[in-house]
């Protein structure tokens, strides 16, 4: 049976939850920079492998960590996973113009750099 993405969130709240894994209760954004630090270097070596299951097994577990610190900024009442979805696919859109939006064509991956670059520019003089 398939896993959901919601099935996966409120796994994440059983663990820092009271009765859930006193390991996952104890973290904080700091003390897990080490870890995702780990996460990204190894999905890196799985990548430059061309080891595509490795790479799978790595891509969970930067998954792991973007849950983990969503999780926790939840109970800090700063920001939730639909929160960081949202601003991700905001942020797509923005800087894709060309093609959720009204914007020139790109006719290269060049050109399309150069509209991301130009959108993130115009993002950051606000």
């Amino acid at each position: 049976m398939k896993k959901t993405f919601s099935e996966l969130v409120e796994t994440f709240a059983v663990l820092r939850g009271p009765n859930g894994c006193p390991w996952d209760r104890k973290q904080t954004h700091e003390s897990l920079i080490k870890n995702l630090r780990e996460e990204t270097e190894e999905l890196v070596a799985a990548i430059e492998k061309k080891d595509p299951e490795n790479m799978k097994e790595e891509l969970g577990d930067v998954l792991l960590q973007v849950l983990l610190h969503s999780q926790i900024a939840s109970e800090e009442k700063l920001f939730t996973i639909d929160d960081v979805i949202e601003g991700l696919y905001d942020k797509l859109h923005r800087r894709h113009p060309h093609v959720f939006g009204a914007h020139a064509k790109a006719t290269s991956p060049e050109e399309a750099l150069a509209v991301w670059k130009e959108m993130k520019k115009k993002e950051k003089e606000k």
